[in-house]
């Protein structure tokens, strides 16, 4: 297939060399001249190479107002997209938002799935990312070389647009209130005079464990704070949870509680930062120092 890859930031550039990997030709698009190199030199083409229609628009865009434009605008990546042809929408949206996007593609005469993702940069290069999809029989169906391509789980989760961004929803609901919950434990690890790496290899083989605070834990204990994914990234997926459950009359006031930290933990200097910098945040609010910290 012919597709056009917009969006090369951490997970995108290896979905999209994954897709290359695969056999596909795949025009990549980004602001970042320098992520588009990287993906030339991975074996990707030039947006500027070819004009011709592509069969797929596969979009790894970071929220709602980036996806709307590369799906909505005249001048858009979309505009290049042949009747009928199908867009990969991955980007964590509200379930709402998607079904409108949904209705835009089939005004326009496309077929649209809705495909949040999860994984991490390194599945999302290996090809090994958990895909939430839902949409109709014919946009899987002509999706689906490039689902087998990037995903190791492809879950199919409803006809229609919506269903795989809910359950991408309780996904982060839940990746959220791990990663507060490990940025918690490590400073009150620290603050009982324990180690970060020793927080880390007792509770990675304990029952307290799950795999954020494995992950983000490492981050920790590496001192290691370059953004994988920013504190801010969770200012916009948990505000996702919780605008959703208002609308249901739901209470989620873990998930609620999880979105001020991360709130003050931005406000506080951390946006830009790994998200791991939660546990920063807790430390020295206890007036702690954790490794790399200043």
């Amino acid at each position: 297939m012919l597709i056009d890859f917009v969006g090369l930031g951490s997970m995108g550039l290896g979905m999209a060399t994954s897709l290359v990997r695969a056999g596909h030709a795949v025009r990549g698009h980004d602001p970042d001249a320098s992520r588009v190199e990287m993906f030339i030199a991975a074996g990707g083409i030039a947006a500027s190479e070819s004009t011709t229609p592509a069969d797929a628009l596969v979009s790894a865009v970071l929220n709602a107002d980036q996806t709307r434009s590369v799906l909505s605008n005249t001048q858009s990546v979309a505009a290049r997209l042949r009747k009928g042809g199908v867009i990969v929408s991955c980007a964590t949206v509200s379930p709402d938002f998607a079904k409108e996007m949904e209705v835009a593609a089939a005004n326009a005469g496309h077929l649209y799935l809705d495909a949040p993702i999860s994984g991490g940069a390194i599945k999302a290069a290996a090809g090994q990312l958990s895909i939430m999809a839902s949409g109709t029989a014919e946009a899987f169906d002509l999706a689906a070389p490039i689902l087998d391509a990037m995903a190791e789980t492809v879950h199919r989760l409803g006809d229609g647009a919506g269903e795989g961004s809910a359950m991408k929803a309780v996904n982060q609901l839940l990746a959220g209130v791990h990663i507060a919950a490990m940025g918690e434990a490590m400073a009150f690890g620290a603050s009982q005079g324990l180690t970060p790496e020793q927080v880390l290899n007792v509770v990675s083989v304990s029952a307290g464990t799950s795999w954020m605070f494995e992950n983000r834990g490492a981050h920790v204990v590496e001192a290691d704070y370059s953004p994988r994914s920013k504190v801010d990234i969770w200012l916009k997926d948990l505000g996702i949870v919780t605008e959703i459950a208002a609308t249901s009359g739901l209470p989620v006031p873990v998930s609620t509680n999880a979105l001020a930290q991360f709130r003050a933990a931005s406000a506080a200097g951390l946006g830009n930062e790994d998200d791991a910098a939660i546990a920063k945040y807790f430390a020295r609010a206890g007036g702690i120092t954790l490794p790399g910290d200043v």
